[in-house]
């Protein structure tokens, strides 16, 4: 999955097909941190599966509430087939 944005040490990638359970468009980003992962439904910022720190999360849900907007723009580009845009880091 394509990565979107990086800050303090955190990798969020664009979910756009759940390939695992019903093959259909997931409105999801994963999200990496040193060796935890978890995945956000968007655009409710609630984790949905894996952890992490609680410090993290917190990083993550507040970037996804600044970004809701542009997650979903990319989203919707993702499922036609169109190119997607980084999204600016949290700063």
């Amino acid at each position: 999955m394509p990565v979107i944005s990086m800050f303090y040490g955190i990798i969020v990638m664009m979910y756009f097909l759940d390939n695992k359970k019903h093959k259909l468009p997931s409105r999801t980003c994963g999200i990496k941190y040193n060796e935890y992962e978890a995945v956000f439904k968007i655009p409710e910022g609630e984790v949905i599966e894996g952890s992490l720190p609680d410090t993290k999360r917190k990083l993550v849900e507040a970037w996804i509430e600044i970004h809701r907007e542009e997650l979903m723009a990319d989203w919707e580009l993702a499922v036609n087939g169109s190119q997607i845009f980084n999204i600016e880091p949290l700063k």
